[in-house]
């Protein structure tokens, strides 16, 4: 190693030897720390936030059990189109709670100051632009947008309404992914090449194939209302409980997945989006009536920006890997490798063959025996090893803290939003970027072409 190459171990933990032999457990983010310090007191009635939650299924009922974790924060009111879970949500939350199958009636309401929407996707426009407009604060889960060319209508009526708005991709707000931006801010890999990203599963449950509750009827549930803007079909209640397994209400694995890896490396590179995409895969398992593949992989080609290099990207979901599933986003320098997981940030060293010296004195023995002596002596000469010079480590390791929550962070910030009147990071414009190079994936894959996308302007070319 040459002289005047910063030393990774400094990089990395600034000198402390001692953070490099054992993995460090990471803090909670100030963010965080600050806004339940700030929270975790009294409120009177005038000063909590009330909060109704449109469309309880899985996600909705997550969401709302960890948004009442946060102090001064009020559930009041739910909406689903499936009475059992309206009849649950009251079991769980109180039977105080008002419920309706009509989300228009918790709009109206003036004593709700936000929602939560968790509907299926081909809702979450119309429902977000109607609660904007009729001045409440909205957390819409990810994707943003069933469609790209919805993704305005949302960033034009939270700009006139100045509410807060906020996409549920939760890793935005994780402490594990800033302090992956904070490593690569400080360049400990070096000059970013490529990134590679994988989010698999190997579960039915995981595959979206859902319990369907026994008394699913045209009784128990709105059919009718459930298909909306969707093509009018008979009654199913498989299509109803299993909505992310048809391209007429959800957005396959792109929608629901690739946003999440998608979030998250934004938030790391300070990015934008790629500028051109690819898409490939196939319905190799789960042949049980989808119409979304349950294999998808992507390229992308990321320009350069201020921000960061050119680089290439490689995008993978399945429902078939053999190891249990798992997702990461891992980030290749010339250097080492940002690997990002769900609880925890690893770093790791490496040495390209191309460093100073490019090939080295050890691949000389082509050479004759007095041209490699004489090369050896040279190069060793050129390029002198620095005196009582730190051997360094090959990984460094940064966890989250036992019983740490992105879910929760990211509602503590949602609601921060709110009480201070500024705008939340995964807010419209984040949420489209972050949805728009999904959704082209899908757009590249079921039309089987390249897409180009504009993310400045974010739109496809």
């Amino acid at each position: 190693m040459s002289n005047n190459r910063r030393s990774f171990l400094k990089k990395l933990a600034g000198g402390a030897i001692g953070a490099a032999l054992s993995p460090s457990i990471l803090k909670a983010s100030e963010a965080q720390v600050a806004e339940l310090e700030v929270l975790n007191r009294d409120f009177s009635s005038n000063d909590r936030i009330r909060l109704a939650g449109i469309g309880m299924g899985i996600q909705g009922f997550a969401n709302m059990r960890t948004a009442v974790q946060v102090p001064g924060v009020e559930l009041v009111a739910v909406c689903d189109l499936y009475d059992g879970h309206l009849v649950h949500a009251k079991e769980v939350f109180g039977s105080h709670l008002a419920t309706t199958r009509d989300y228009r009636e918790i709009l109206k309401r003036s004593d709700i100051d936000a929602v939560c929407i968790a509907t299926p996707d081909h809702w979450h426009e119309q429902i977000a632009v109607e609660a904007l407009q009729a001045g409440k604060a909205v957390y819409c889960e990810k994707p943003m947008v069933q469609h790209l060319e919805q993704g305005h209508a949302i960033i034009e009526a939270q700009k006139k309404s100045g509410k807060a708005f906020q996409v549920g991709s939760q890793r935005v707000s994780s402490i594990v992914t800033w302090k992956a931006k904070e490593l690569y801010e400080q360049g400990v890999i070096g000059q970013l090449v490529m990134v590679e990203a994988n989010y698999d599963r190997q579960s039915a449950n995981g595959a979206w194939q859902y319990s369907i509750p026994t008394d699913a009827s045209p009784e128990t549930l709105d059919w009718d209302r459930f298909l909306g803007s969707a093509p009018k079909r008979p009654f199913d209640p498989v299509r109803f409980f299993r909505w992310r397994n048809y391209r007429d209400y959800g957005t396959g694995m792109a929608g629901d997945l690739y946003v999440h890896l998608f979030s998250a490396l934004h938030t790391v590179l300070s990015s934008k989006g790629p500028e051109r995409i690819f898409a490939t895969g196939g319905l190799r398992y789960w042949k049980d009536g989808r119409d979304v593949p349950d294999v998808q992989i992507a390229v992308l080609d990321y320009p350069e920006t201020k921000a960061h290099p050119a680089f290439n990207m490689q995008l993978r979901c399945n429902f078939v890997d053999g190891k249990g599933g798992g997702s990461a986003v891992r980030l290749i320098g010339s250097e080492g490798i940002i690997e990002v997981g769900g609880g925890d940030v690893k770093v790791e060293r490496h040495v390209m063959s191309s460093r100073v010296g490019y090939g080295g004195w050890d691949t000389y023995n082509t050479f004759s025996e007095a041209q490699q002596k004489e090369y050896e002596a040279w190069y060793k000469a050129q390029y002198p090893l620095p005196e009582n010079r730190i051997v360094e480590p090959d990984q460094m390791v940064y966890r989250v803290p036992e019983g740490y929550s992105d879910h929760l962070e990211h509602w503590a910030n949602f609601f921060a939003a709110i009480r201070q009147g500024k705008p939340a990071y995964e807010d419209a414009v984040f949420g489209l970027r972050a949805a728009g190079p999904s959704l082209a994936a899908n757009v590249s894959y079921f039309g089987n072409k390249q897409v180009r996308w504009d993310a400045e302007a974010m739109k496809v070319v």
